[in-house]
């Protein structure tokens, strides 16, 4: 392979600016950290996480993509489709500085093979979710929506504690790296099964992951020795999910026969949503990548089946009485395709647990440092407490815990980051915080605000997000389109509108925004707005969904909604 004299990749810090502003800075640098080899699994190929979501469509568009930040003026736009910088318009001051389309196709043609078709013609990429719109932080990303999913199982069934319990899920990669801390921070037990030596070895290094088990009768031993004693710890087992799960499901039924049992609780975070990141049974992982590439249909079939024994497992397990979930990467839907009819039998986990959390606004809120400096973000999580006082609300309480957990366990990727579940009315009361310490000094440089497209009213993912919507609604993508306008006409510094995204192509239509707080007047006007209407489409998407503790929430906060208007 040829050298890339542009890697390793790496996000300027500090204060000297290397754009023309602070708003144009600031995705130049978000963009370079997508690919630090602290975030990207394939930086060499532009790829962040999930095996296919990138941060630009080629080196040449990089390159492009890099020049123009450096001199778009603060009354200009770049125009991004699909990874590659097609123009720059002139705009205003309240416009954002990029305006980004990925992987968006006309309905009937909204599938792997057209999609693959035309990015081998160089047309396309796909963006993943927060990949292909330079907010990726790397696992913490999605590690509170995993811990808040977790906390709301504890809640659930186990006396609001993971303590005495097990997890078994999959995949290790940049999004399945969070489910094991997110399981001990509960204070349970996880089994985490990945193909891939070095992710694990990964996950160890960044410490979402505790131990690596010698093989999975070694797993059961650390795992059922750390049960007893109460005590979390996650472990790593290098293996195939497709055989390793149905093998703890026999395991798991001689137990319960004897008068025991082993598992609690299931999951998954494989790469299912595109098979070719799936690894089929009976294919040795170094022939991973040769066999999809010599043979993409045939492999697709392979995958799907293994995904359809991997989800007969996770199935008889909820028949055997534990807790079954899927978390979002379509892997239930492929298991139909491998001709598994019962793939729907467990749920999802928005409708499952984290529903009554998109009704008030609530979702995930994310900040990166553009200083590069650590007490950056301890004085932003200070500011976080001190704005939301453990003592106003059992949620506050929760996240103080969070804060505190996060503070101590979680390494950055990259530039220095942090993420917490604030809702419609919060969310800008940070922002317009964190915009003030950039004005008065208190943070050294600005600050980079977004979320995950996986928010309360930003996606339409009838297998994720909108799955199971009262009034039937899951697949209106209308949603996602408004949540970008509002965005858009309300000054966020980028704005963008994938398909695909964590489920794959056909299977959803989100967006995303961000806006940078660098201590000005006119920042933080349009953090108010932003950071107020964002979360607000939650509220009014689930309002008219007929979800009653939306409507409470909208007549308590003042959301207007017009229909209930007189």
């Amino acid at each position: 392979m040829t050298e890339n004299p542009r890697l390793p990749i790496h996000a300027a810090t500090g204060t000297e600016l290397t754009a023309k502003s602070w708003q144009t800075e600031a995705p130049l640098r978000m963009l370079m950290n997508n690919l630090d080899p602290e975030n990207a699994e394939r930086p060499e190929d532009l790829v962040v996480y999930g095996g296919t979501g990138k941060a630009a469509r080629s080196w040449e568009a990089y390159d492009a993509l890099v020049r123009t930040l450096r001199t778009l003026e603060d009354d200009e736009t770049m125009l991004v489709q699909s990874g590659k910088p097609v123009g720059v318009m002139r705009t205003n001051e309240w416009a954002p500085r990029v305006l980004i389309a990925n992987s968006n196709l006309v309905g009937d043609w909204a599938n792997w093979e057209e999609f693959r078709r035309l990015e081998d013609l160089g047309l396309t990429m796909y963006g993943q979710m927060t990949a292909g719109s330079w907010i990726y932080i790397g696992t913490q990303g999605i590690l509170q929506g995993t811990f808040e999913t977790f906390a709301a199982i504890a809640d659930k069934s186990y006396d609001h504690t993971l303590a005495g319990t097990i997890t078994v899920t999959a995949g290790l990669g940049g999004m399945g790296g969070a489910q094991p801390l997110a399981v001990t921070m509960n204070d349970g037990v996880a089994i985490c099964i990945e193909c891939d030596q070095s992710r694990i070895t990964r996950r160890i290094e960044h410490r979402f992951l505790d131990v690596q088990a010698r093989d999975l009768d070694h797993a059961l031993e650390l795992a059922l020795e750390a049960r007893d004693a109460g005590k979390p710890l996650s472990i790593g087992v290098l293996g195939n999910a497709a055989e390793v799960v149905p093998e703890l499901l026999q395991r798991h039924l001689a137990a319960k026969e004897a008068g025991g049992g082993l598992i609690d609780i299931v999951t998954d975070q494989t790469s299912a949503h595109d098979p070719l990141f799936y690894l089929p049974v009976g294919v040795p992982f170094e022939e991973w990548q040769t066999q999809r590439e010599s043979d993409p249909v045939g492999f697709t079939k392979a995958a799907q089946a293994a995904m359809a024994a991997h989800v007969r497992a996770m199935v008889e397990f909820q028949d055997a009485g534990a807790e079954v979930f899927d978390y979002g990467n379509s892997i239930r839907d492929e298991a139909r395709k491998g001709g598994y009819d019962r793939a729907f039998e467990f749920p999802g986990f928005v409708p499952a647990y984290i529903r009554p959390l998109f009704c008030e606004g609530k979702g995930p809120f994310r900040w990166a440092a553009l200083s590069g400096d650590p007490a950056d973000i301890a004085a932003t999580d200070r500011a976080i407490k001190e704005l939301f006082p453990a003592d106003a609300k059992p949620e506050y309480a929760r996240l103080h815990k969070w804060l505190d957990m996060a503070a101590e366990r979680v390494s950055f990727q990259g530039l220095p980051a942090r993420i917490c579940w604030l809702g419609y009315g919060e969310r800008h009361l940070a922002g317009l915080k964190f915009n003030e310490m950039v004005a008065s000094g208190e943070l050294k440089a600005p600050i980079v605000i977004g979320r995950d497209h996986l928010d309360c009213g930003s996606v339409a993912s009838p297998y994720r997000e909108t799955e199971q919507m009262l009034d039937g609604s899951d697949a209106i993508a209308d949603w996602a389109l408004l949540n970008a306008l509002v965005n858009t006409a309300s000054g966020a510094s980028w704005v963008s509108i994938h398909h695909g995204g964590g489920v794959g192509m056909g299977r959803s239509i989100h967006a995303g925004q961000v806006c940078v707080a660098d201590g000005t007047d006119l920042a933080a006007a349009k953090i108010e707005r932003v950071l107020t209407n964002d979360p607000g489409m939650g509220v009014i998407r689930h309002v008219d969904a007929g979800y009653d503790l939306a409507s409470e929430v909208a007549a308590e906060r003042g959301v207007r909604i017009p229909m209930q208007e007189s």
